[in-house]
């Protein structure tokens, strides 16, 4: 209750004109993405035994919640893309993302859109290249983390929509 509170008293000192600072937008943003997440949009891996929300966004303050949409990504048909932490954080919901293998399943719900996935490929990427995050023909699921003491370089899983 105190939470929904400062919220309120924020909005409200906003249109009264007043400033507000970045650690309360942050604030607003995860209660937002909280609202709108509820229990309809998940990834369950069941090979790590993973099942977590995802919300919309990348930030810190998001992915310390949550497993983070990449907001320039699709959310159903073509490149689904998605990225959490893996180590050091409260909420490490990729720690085991480096066990998975060509061939094991990850499902996918956002609303009434239910997908089954593959993974086909799994591989290290540079830092800044986000190429695998590109649309796609076929329905993908790409899973973005850290690579353990390896700041230059990114963990990318693919997976390719299961035909039924």
């Amino acid at each position: 209750m105190y939470n929904n509170f400062s919220v309120l008293t924020h909005s409200a000192n906003l249109k009264a004109g007043f400033s507000i600072n970045e650690n309360i937008e942050k604030e607003i943003e995860v209660k937002q993405s909280e609202i709108e997440t509820k229990e309809e949009w998940y990834i369950e891996i069941p090979i790590i035994n993973l099942k977590a929300q995802i919300a919309e966004g990348t930030s810190k303050e998001i992915m310390d919640q949550f497993v983070g949409h990449f907001e320039k990504t699709q959310l159903t048909v073509g490149n689904v893309g998605l990225a959490a932490h893996n180590r050091g954080y409260e909420k490490n919901y990729f720690s085991d993302l480096k066990k998975l293998k060509e061939g094991d399943t990850i499902n996918y719900q956002y609303k009434d859109f239910k997908k089954q996935y593959i993974v086909t490929k799994h591989y290290i990427i540079n830092d800044g290249d986000w190429t695998s995050l590109e649309d796609t023909e076929e329905n993908t699921l790409t899973l973005i983390t850290c690579v353990e003491n390896e700041p230059k370089y990114r963990r990318c899983i693919q997976a390719q929509e299961k035909e039924l």
